[in-house]
C-alpha cells in the first residue's frame, strides 16, 4: 500500500513540474539552487550513488534512497532513471517519509 502511495507522489510531483529527472538535469538544478532533495532507486550504481553524495553534499541538499527500482520509477513517471532531484520540499518530505516506512515494513520482524 505505501509503495502504490510512493508511486503516486512521485507521478504527481512530475506532473506538477517538480521532478527533475536524471544525472546530468539534477548536476545542472543543484547548481541552479533550486532542489529541495535528491531520490535515488534501489538499483543504481555504487559509482553513480557516490557522484551523487559528492554533488549533494557540496550543494548540501539532502539524499534519500528510495526502495524502488528504476523500472517502477519508469512506471511513475513515463521515464526510467537511477536519480531524480525534487524541487518541492512538500513532495521531498512526503517522498522520505512514505520511502522510510516501505523500508521498515519491508524488514524482517524478530
Amino acid at each position: 500500500m505505501r509503495y502504490q502511495k510512493l508511486k503516486g507522489i512521485i507521478s504527481i510531483c512530475r506532473k506538477a513540474g517538480r521532478l527533475v529527472i536524471g544525472f546530468a538535469p539534477m548536476k545542472e538544478a543543484l547548481a541552479g539552487g533550486k532542489v529541495c532533495g535528491v531520490i535515488t532507486m534501489s538499483d543504481i550504481s555504487p559509482k553513480t550513488y557516490k557522484e551523487v553524495m559528492f554533488f549533494c553534499q557540496k550543494a548540501n541538499v539532502p539524499v534519500c534512497p528510495l526502495p524502488m527500482d528504476s523500472e517502477a520509477f519508469g512506471d511513475a513517471t513515463g521515464r526510467r532513471a537511477v536519480v531524480a532531484a525534487v524541487t518541492d520540499e512538500g513532495f521531498f518530505g512526503r517522498m522520505e517519509a512514505l520511502g522510510a516506512e516501505e523500508t521498515a515494513a519491508q524488514e524482517p520482524s524478530e
